[in-house]
């Protein structure tokens, strides 16, 4: 890729001067077909994963009389089985056409979703969860290996971050639908408010699944032809080839071998260890169980409150990701997100300040997940030569570092400790901090590299 020729800070474009009037419509066509596709599908996929916690405040907690750690341990079901759902799909992505692989998870978990709403024990919720998460897996690395299938490194962390605002919009709107429901369904046809909602989220999540198939344009070995011409697929491929990225590579097992011998992939996986470890104050719950405990608030008004941090987080993402782009590159936006979270973490470790600090500590902590696409877009971007390199990579990472946080949140964040979680908010903080500093090393020899 020919380099652009260096602009101001405010002469920000959405294409790269090299672009030509083909290119152009191309990436025009790639953007309305993936981008709002992924924007949803994610929206669904973190309505599904939050609704636990709004539940939980909603009444959850009391109609199933759990006052132990119950809540901590749902959460740990569901990463378990997201954990145990990713491992197949090291080697899938490279033989099953994304255009279904994608949409068939999302209609999956939006079943098991639904089936929430008749649950009556622990057991039978914890085994709801373990398979909603199961087939939310892979979704994650599934999406960013399309990304990475079809944009160059700079482009991908701006669409990215697009994308990730489903994660602040799922978890924003969850909050909504719980207190709208509390207010307005609680003991309609006899169920209770927080059963309600489980069969609202499911009634969303199914259809956007379905739709995947028919807009979802695949990759370009294995395109969606209802949506991409041959013409289209071949323009896709030379601009890509032009900047080094290889279109067409089928999974061989002496891929996982040639990987797991480099040291860059080991920095790789400590990094995205720590980004998830950073962010887990972000799912467990810890902003509602504060609000909760002020006792001045309804259930409804309660999850009203919770949805400020996701809709910060949203300006987060879009902030970080199109920074990363078009400004600082991906090592200091990953940066500036975890200095900001940072400070929040900072204030919730000392805890006995004035309660306008800890509103404005608790509104920080959608900056952890903020960095996401500018991480994942990053390692997209080094392994661009390799697609099978690229699928393995994406998804044992994922793994691995997910797989760290089925424990960690048992250890830090149990539920009888809230609202203060002693222990949890320092170790977010310490993981942080060390982030930054594994960045700036691969940073540093990736630039010695070249």
């Amino acid at each position: 890729m020919t380099p652009s020729k260096a602009r101001k800070w405010y002469d920000i474009r959405w294409y790269s001067d090299e672009e030509t009037k083909e290119d152009r419509k191309l990436i025009v066509r790639l953007d309305l077909l993936i981008v709002p596709y992924a924007v949803l599908s994610y929206w669904v996929k973190y309505l599904d994963q939050a609704n636990l916690n709004n539940a939980y405040v909603a009444g959850l907690k009391e109609d199933l009389g759990f006052y132990g750690n119950e809540l901590v341990q749902l959460q740990t079901f569901y990463i378990v089985g997201a954990v145990v759902g990713q491992l197949p799909f090291m080697f899938l992505f490279t033989y099953v056409p994304m255009y279904y692989l994608i949409p068939g998870m999302d209609v999956a978990w939006g079943i098991f979703t639904l089936l929430q709403f008749r649950t009556t024990s622990f057991a039978e919720l914890a085994a709801y969860r373990f398979l909603v998460g199961l087939f939310e897996a892979a979704f994650f690395p599934a999406m960013h290996y399309v990304f990475g299938s079809w944009y160059r490194g700079d482009e991908i962390a701006r669409r990215g971050g697009i994308f990730y605002i489903g994660l602040s919009l799922g978890t924003l709107t969850a909050g909504l639908i719980q207190s709208a429901a509390s207010a307005t369904l609680e003991g309609v046809h006899g169920l209770a408010g927080w059963r309600w909602m489980y069969i609202i989220c499911a009634v969303i999540t199914i259809p956007v699944g379905l739709l995947g198939y028919l807009v979802l344009p695949g990759t370009p070995d294995q395109p969606n032809r209802k949506v991409l011409r041959q013409q289209d697929v071949e323009l896709a491929i030379a601009r890509l080839h032009r900047s080094g990225h290889v279109s067409h590579e089928r999974f061989q097992w002496r891929t996982v071998r040639k990987v797991l011998l480099t040291w860059h992939f080991w920095t790789i996986l400590l990094m995205d260890i720590l980004f998830w470890n950073a962010g887990i104050h972000s799912t467990t719950g810890t902003f509602l169980l504060w609000i909760k405990s002020l006792g001045r608030y309804s259930s409804s008004r309660v999850n009203q409150l919770g949805t400020i941090a996701p809709a910060l987080g949203i300006f987060y993402t879009l902030a970080v990701c199109f920074a990363s782009d078009l400004l600082i590159g991906p090592a200091w936006a990953i940066t500036v997100a975890s200095v900001w979270n940072a400070i929040g973490l900072v204030i919730l470790v000392i805890w006995d300040v004035p309660d306008p600090a800890l509103w404005f500590a608790f509104s920080t902590i959608y900056a952890s997940v903020a960095l996401s696409s500018v991480l994942h877009g990053w390692v997209n971007t080094q392994l661009r030569s390799s697609p099978a390199a690229r699928s393995f990579t994406l998804v044992l990472i994922n793994t691995v570092s997910q797989s760290t946080t089925i424990w960690t949140p048992l250890l830090t964040f149990k539920t009888v400790e809230a609202p203060r979680f002693p222990k949890g908010f320092a170790f977010c903080l310490a993981t942080a901090v060390l982030l930054i500093v594994v960045v700036h090393g691969l940073n540093s020899y990736l630039k010695r590299a070249e």
